[in-house]
């Protein structure tokens, strides 16, 4: 057995995850679900109680205004917001209740300038001007199959600096779209 030398493991191990959560712009726009990849998969179907997809990324405003230097910059925000929407949302339903969710656009928080200089082309600046912003349907289902809410959301925060969301350390670029996504599922199952 050859030994691996150098390196540690785990740092072996990270430097693995690295190369394999690294796919480009091509999987930005990927929008499975989980259901999906667990079907595609040879495990076990898992119970999703929560469901989160995506019309037409390449449409949004996000990839309309800001393409070129998200692509650059390797942005890669559907998974991200999908899985932390999954995870909250998950939280917030009673037991036996289903959430769908459609995303029909996307403008994250902040903007590129390049016009202040050429060497800030690919910097996303944070000002009040660029707030963030989502629009969605929903679908709140029981346990029963009976639809307890459903329509759509147009959520922006123009306050999004002086929320309180950036605590000091924080340093998650989707930190303020995260906030206003966690600010609809705080309203509760009976106020979406």
């Amino acid at each position: 057995m050859k030994r691996v030398t150098g390196m540690r493991l785990c740092g072996l191990t990270a430097f693995a995850a690295l190369a394999v959560g690294v796919g480009g712009p091509a999987s930005a726009l990927a929008t499975t679900t989980p259901a999906a990849q667990t079907a595609a998969s040879d495990a076990p179907a898992v119970d999703v109680r929560v469901s989160v997809t995506y019309a037409n990324p390449e449409g949004f405003s996000e990839a309309r205004e800001f393409g070129q230097q998200d692509r650059f910059n390797h942005v890669n925000y559907l998974e991200p917001l999908q899985a932390h929407l999954i995870k909250r949302a998950t939280r917030m339903l009673p037991p036996g209740d289903r959430l769908e969710v459609t995303i029909t656009d996307i403008k994250l928080a902040g903007g590129y300038e390049p016009w202040l200089d050429p060497r800030l082309r690919y910097v996303r600046f944070m000002k009040d001007i660029y707030p963030p912003r989502l629009n969605l349907t929903f679908k709140l289902i029981d346990s029963n199959g009976k639809v307890l809410r459903e329509g759509s959301r147009k959520l922006s925060n123009l306050d999004y600096l002086q929320s309180g969301v950036a605590g000091l350390g924080d340093t998650d670029p989707l930190r303020y779209d995260k906030a206003l996504l966690d600010s609809w599922l705080r309203r509760g199952p009976d106020n979406l």
